[in-house]
């Protein structure tokens, strides 16, 4: 003769079986964790030439669109540098010299010195290339600002051109910094490859 057994003993001897292993098995205190970064996927370097209505002509990555700036304001030579896969972006102003290339210079170094408050240090490295006629300074800007990296470059007579890094984030140096230091290379890049018409 066979006995049967109600579902419900089963039911209560899998829980008991289930509740000693679940319970043996937490014997481990928990550590939390710190808050981890995504993976970030550099690409491969490449460049290609702007050549646009615009006085002056550069090289930009390939991963980077350049894009017209529509604020209202903007000049008819003020560019966006976008760079989706990292939610950057370069703001890449023109302007003309009027008998005012030192109020620009001003306006550049205050507008840099500005994030002090929070850059642990701002560097600055000159450019100088005499047979192009084109001068500049770049500031790399260090700690979580707003702008790590800014830079304008001039002919020193009639053309002046800065330009400024941003993120779409919360400027956090440890997780930007690799991203940072490979956008810079393409600024450098965008330096030394750009020339005026």
């Amino acid at each position: 003769m066979n006995k049967q057994y109600p579902i419900g003993w089963w039911s209560v001897l899998l829980g008991i079986l289930g509740s000693t292993l679940l319970l043996g098995s937490c014997r481990h205190k928990y550590t939390p964790r710190p808050h981890g970064y995504f993976r970030i996927d550099l690409p491969e370097k490449k460049y290609v030439s702007y050549k646009g209505p615009c006085p002056f002509t550069f090289e930009y990555p390939v991963y980077a669109v350049v894009k017209k700036d529509k604020e209202p304001g903007a000049g008819p030579c003020w560019l966006n540098i976008y760079f989706p896969k990292f939610h950057g972006e370069i703001h890449f102003t023109y302007k003309k010299i009027n008998d005012d290339l030192g109020q620009m210079l001003e306006d550049t170094y205050s507008l840099a010195y500005k994030h002090t408050v929070k850059a642990d240090a701002i560097r600055e490295h000159s450019f100088s290339e005499k047979n192009k006629h084109v001068y500049g300074i770049l500031y790399d800007i260090k700690g979580n600002a707003a702008s790590n990296i800014q830079f304008y470059l001039t002919d020193s007579t009639n053309n002046f051109v800065r330009g400024a890094l941003y993120f779409k984030l919360v400027p956090r140096e440890d997780s930007l910094a690799p991203v940072i230091q490979f956008v810079r290379k393409d600024i450098i890049h965008l330096i030394e490859s750009f020339s005026w018409k």
